[in-house]
């Protein structure tokens, strides 16, 4: 280092302690962060490692997990909300992966769908013939492989984007889309069932190709462990906040019930306000809430967000999915391998 180095980063230091002796004075926290879900709980193990620890994290809810949520249902646990690890086995390790499958280890399946032609049924009872879906399977991934093309090559500014509808159309692929039952029922596979939307409101540019299996490969882990997925977010969290012997979270620095209402920023800091009218202060905040909370105007900021920051927050929509869980007093299904996904065509 040189001697103008040398002196900048002493320089720097004194500056950097006399910050922290303010703070320490003030008797706030450096860091806020809202949420204790996946990215609140991961934003947090991140300050920590950086040497950040002054931090206060506040979660609405009486849990940590956010959507990763179990609930109890006919004597077992059941996932609310997050259930397979997706992207694994490919060129880049998912880093959620081998904390489930080998520090954890949650029980988990592989969700196989690769004999999907030998599983689609009609409606008035019957399969369809393997020869004729394994056909539109093929034609629906030729399409799909141009829309890939197709995706490369727009603008990463997403001013050129169009809808799965749209590049469905484009490569010939019937005029409305997908019209024919077998046709519908692998476009639903495809795409409904993955962003849990139909193909018209769709975005090609950020879907195809799915940054996620892209990255990490294609195939998804379903968890089914009685510690639940959110056993991830609590091993995350023992990391850097004082946990119990059975891994509940003990740490004073995590505020559960917590429902923040306001959050006031300037130049000298932030000011978070919660329904019970408590007010926290510090230096930063981190937002880590669903984008669902921040459409909903929940949590009111003063000054109001700069406009391009509130269109990014509406230009996406909050898919939802409904799940369903069905108890039957006896197993009636056959041994051996079990078919994953049953669909059903409406006719033909």
């Amino acid at each position: 280092m040189t001697p103008t180095g040398a002196t900048a980063a002493l320089v720097l230091a004194v500056l950097t302690l006399a910050h922290h002796a303010s703070l320490a004075a003030a008797g706030g926290p450096r860091v806020i962060i809202v949420g204790a879900g996946m990215s609140g709980i991961s934003a947090g193990k991140r300050l920590s490692e950086a040497g950040i620890t002054d931090l206060v994290i506040l979660e609405a809810t009486d849990h940590v997990g956010g959507r990763m949520h179990k609930r109890d249902f006919g004597g077992i646990s059941v996932e609310m909300g997050a259930n397979w690890v997706e992207g694994v086995n490919g060129g880049k390790m998912n880093p959620i992966w081998p904390i489930v499958n080998s520090t954890l280890k949650l029980t988990n399946f592989r969700s196989d769908f690769d004999d999907l032609a030998s599983n689609v049924y009609r409606e008035k009872g019957g399969v369809y013939k393997k020869a004729y879906v394994q056909k539109r399977i093929d034609l629906s991934d030729k399409v799909q492989e141009g829309g890939e093309e197709h995706s490369a090559k727009l603008h990463l500014s997403g001013q050129d984007d169009m809808s799965i509808l749209a590049m469905q159309r484009l490569n010939d692929h019937l005029p409305n889309g997908p019209s024919a039952a077998v046709d519908m029922i692998l476009d639903y596979f495809k795409y409904d069932y993955e962003f849990a939307e139909p193909p018209r409101v769709t975005s090609l540019q950020n879907t195809i190709p799915l940054a996620t299996f892209n990255d990490f490969g294609d195939d998804v882990y379903f968890v089914a462990d009685q510690r639940g997925y959110e056993a991830v977010v609590y091993h995350l969290a023992g990391q850097y906040l004082k946990a119990d012997k059975s891994g509940g979270i003990i740490d004073p620095r995590l505020q559960l019930n917590k429902v923040v209402r306001e959050i006031s920023y300037s130049g000298s800091g932030v000011r978070v306000e919660t329904e019970d009218n408590k007010v926290y202060k510090a230096d930063y905040v981190m937002v880590s809430t669903s984008l669902g909370v921040l459409q909903s105007d929940l949590i009111k900021f003063e000054p109001q967000l700069p406009t391009w920051k509130v269109l990014s927050i509406y230009q996406f929509d909050m898919a939802v999915y409904t799940k369903i869980f069905v108890k039957f007093p006896k197993k009636f299904w056959p041994e051996g391998k079990v078919l994953m996904e049953l669909l059903r065509g409406s006719g033909v």
